[in-house]
């Protein structure tokens, strides 16, 4: 069953993202799967840049241990959209986030979902605790 169409002050991060014309599927709007890319990097490009994650060298990384959506309404290219990131559950090795696709400037989500990361050691891919870094900077994702 879908969720409520979320309000864009649900979120306190938004990232722009410009769709793609090779995202639109045959019935002219971005294909469901695309959803999940979008998720993906605005997620990893807010590690990267807020939270000083280094994908390529850190001795931890997040894996994606689940993901959902719900849509809404359509969005097509050349439609450029913002990605809004709010943390729901910040565990002792795990995050859930709440994710919803924006066209730019509207105020209700046309997809809504959630994504788990799960933090790892690098070497090992066993779970550890999130970093201070970043569990400092997830700190500022939670809800008001």
């Amino acid at each position: 069953m879908a969720r409520e169409r979320p309000l864009r002050g649900a979120y306190r991060h938004f990232q722009t993202i410009t769709t793609r014309w090779h995202d639109n599927d045959l019935y002219g709007h971005v294909n469901n799967v695309v959803y999940y890319g979008f998720f993906d990097s605005a997620v990893n490009t807010w590690l990267i840049e807020h939270a000083g994650l280094d994908v390529h060298r850190d001795p931890v990384v997040a894996y994606v241990a689940g993901s959902a959506c719900d849509y809404f309404a359509a969005v097509a290219f050349p439609q450029r959209i913002e990605v809004g990131i709010a943390v729901e559950r910040l565990g002792n090795s795990s995050v859930q986030y709440a994710l919803a696709v924006f066209v730019e400037g509207e105020p209700e989500a046309c997809a809504a979902g959630r994504f788990i990361h799960v933090f790892v050691d690098r070497s090992s891919s066993r779970p550890v605790a999130i970093p201070a870094k970043l569990r400092s900077a997830y700190e500022c994702l939670l809800p008001v």
